[in-house]
């Protein structure tokens, strides 16, 4: 790691009740549930160890509440570009009823009818990636699965559609940072 640069832990927020049913959730504010509660205070430790310049936080209820129960809360920053995507037509849907009517969907190839594109989410991916770059130090990036997914991809320089090779559990961090001037995902899905 080149010490000259300064890494982005992403973290996602803890469970909720439609994370645990496997459902698209975008513009629903849904909180955390007991075990959400449980995993974000479980990440504490872990996000100890760093020494953050900025956290920057979806202003997403679950979200929130995970940057708060995770230790992060003291001059967290709410940023309205980590927010997840917007699923339009299929807030709420889980991809198997998605593809009882449109067979084949995949979301980072077809977006979502009425939400966002991909193009969009990587678009304001890219925006939260210039900004924890202009930090001087590491910064924390409390969020959602399919947008920290995007922004890992565009941390690399990877086309937007490769987050659907990745995946980022409830709780989970991944952390992006750098060899030599090279742009590299240093470790992921950490729980």
């Amino acid at each position: 790691m080149d010490s000259q640069r300064n890494r982005c832990v992403a973290v996602r927020h803890g469970e909720t009740e439609w994370s645990l049913a496997r459902r698209h959730t975008g513009r629903t504010d849904l909180p955390l549930l007991a075990e959400g509660v449980v995993q974000a205070e479980a990440l504490r430790p872990q996000l100890a160890r760093y020494s953050f310049s900025a956290v920057l936080c979806s202003p997403r209820l679950r979200a929130r509440e995970t940057c708060r129960l995770a230790g992060l809360d003291d001059g967290a920053v709410v940023e309205p570009d980590l927010v997840e995507w917007d699923y339009g037509h299929f807030e709420g849907l889980t991809t198997d009823e998605i593809r009882e009517e449109w067979p084949g969907w995949d979301l980072f190839r077809d977006g979502a009818p009425g939400g966002e594109q991909v193009a969009e989410v990587a678009a304001r991916a890219d925006r939260v990636i210039a900004r924890v770059r202009s930090f001087d130090g590491d910064v924390a990036c409390v969020a959602h699965g399919h947008l920290l997914r995007v922004l890992a991809v565009r941390w690399v320089g990877l086309d937007p559609t490769h987050a659907r090779n990745l995946l980022l559990d409830p709780a989970s961090l991944g952390v992006l940072g750098w060899e030599r001037d090279q742009p590299v995902v240093e470790r992921w899905n950490l729980s």
